[in-house]
């Protein structure tokens, strides 16, 4: 694991930040039709001048990733114009933030969840006055994190988990009595090290080869459904 580092930056510098870095970023994309498309958005938030990230908690009552720390986000609609109108729809649907509230700010690669989602994630941020509407049949609570966790390996730790026979690093994010885990810390991880150049894992996740093997491992399953 990396050493702990200090990364200080104020919001207008954290959104200035992922901006200039994703402008030149081409997302990797996956492209295949027998899964279904969806998006989420990692939305920059700020507090105080200080960088924080929004992340809902999901209720029991939801088909998938019950109960867990997710990005707003769901499933492309046939209304959808595009996977970022998703995006912004679902956060909306979520937890009330008005698409038009929403500043553009790129597109990270493409995520193959083993639930059979292809995920297009989409950065953004919002520096005007709102009020969260929670819908709560989706979301439990709502957790906004400073960006300054993720950017230090104090709160991150890997494990070994198993999953139909092969073992996987899963990347685990502590926040106070919360944990940030699964697909939705994948892709936290690959922002991170796409933005910001850190990764408090061994190895720079975006260029693991384990990533292209999680990738294959799932097409392979999906396949042979």
């Amino acid at each position: 694991m990396t050493t702990a580092k200090k990364f200080d930056y104020s919001f207008q510098q954290a959104v200035n930040r992922v901006g200039e870095v994703l402008r030149k970023y081409k997302p990797y994309r996956i492209s295949d039709h027998s899964v279904l498309p969806a998006a989420v958005m990692i939305l920059l938030l700020n507090r105080e001048e200080i960088p924080h990230l929004i992340f809902t908690k999901r209720t029991d009552t939801v088909e998938t990733h019950k109960g867990q720390i997710s990005f707003p986000g769901g499933v492309k609609d046939l209304q959808d114009k595009s996977l970022l109108d998703t995006a912004k729809r679902e956060t909306y649907e979520e937890i009330g933030i008005q698409p038009a509230l929403i500043s553009d700010l790129g597109q990270l690669d493409d995520f193959f969840t083993v639930t059979d989602f292809v995920v297009s994630p989409f950065a953004g941020y919002i520096d005007s006055p709102f009020e969260y509407k929670i819908n709560t049949h989706e979301v439990a609570h709502i957790l906004e994190v400073p960006l300054a966790v993720f950017l230090r390996d104090d709160d991150f730790e890997i494990k070994k988990w198993e999953h139909q026979g092969t073992i996987y690093d899963v990347f685990f994010y502590h926040y106070q009595d919360q944990v940030i885990w699964g697909a939705t810390a994948y892709i936290l991880n690959r922002f991170i090290e796409t933005v910001f150049a850190y990764n408090p894992a061994p190895h720079a996740v975006i260029r693991d080869p384990r990533n292209e093997h999680y990738l294959r491992e799932n097409i392979h399953r999906k396949s042979n459904k």
